[in-house]
């Protein structure tokens, strides 16, 4: 993966953790065990800190930046959907930021929230645990419910799967020029591929 570091400070993968090889990280970064970080995904700790705590994953080109004083957290559990942008802002543990969405400098996600898919969170928001949060400025719309907050752990637990799934098959290669008879269909359900009948 492309790593670098900045005066003198290196990024830190825990091994039981997956990072897509297309993936850059710099400087100041912590990625934390079982966690899934995904392709073109860009994690800049040149201004401040990044931590991915245990089982966050960051998704496909999502952005993560810290802003000089304030470090970029993913707590527990903390799920980021595809191209989301996290500046200088704290996802509290098992919450879920949805594809597209933008959290701002100081923004607070409290845990067990989510975030909808392209909602821009301004700088300094807070809000209480279980919070739907949605729109341009975001807003809290209601308290989530018990099923909604199942949704989001279940696909949390994809992730999580598709960390373990990454480190034992995830191989670079070259395309083949036909399908192959009998070809194997990746099932996200099993950790084994199966052949489709």
């Amino acid at each position: 993966m492309p790593c670098y570091k900045i005066e003198g400070v290196v990024p830190v993968v825990h091994p039981t953790a997956y990072v897509h090889p297309t993936a850059v990280l710099i400087g100041d970064v912590q990625i934390g065990p079982r966690c899934y970080v995904g392709p073109t995904a860009c994690l800049r700790g040149d201004f401040g800190r990044i931590l991915l705590k245990e089982g966050a994953n960051v998704q496909d080109t999502c952005v993560m930046h810290a802003f000089p004083g304030l470090d970029a957290v993913i707590e527990k559990d903390g799920h980021v959907g595809h191209g989301a942008v996290l500046h200088g802002c704290i996802v509290g543990e098992d919450s879920l930021i949805g594809m597209n969405a933008v959290v701002m400098d100081g923004a607070v996600i409290a845990p067990r929230s989510i975030v909808a898919a392209t909602a821009f969170v301004k700088a300094g928001f807070t809000c209480e645990p279980e919070s739907l949060i949605i729109g341009s400025p975001a807003k809290v719309h209601r308290k989530l419910s018990e099923q909604e907050i199942a949704w989001k752990q279940e696909g949390t637990g994809e992730y999580q799967r598709l960390t373990l799934r990454c480190l034992a098959s995830m191989e670079e290669c070259e395309p083949l020029s036909e399908v192959e008879p009998n070809r194997p269909q990746v099932d996200a359900g099993e950790t084994q591929p199966k052949h489709k009948q």
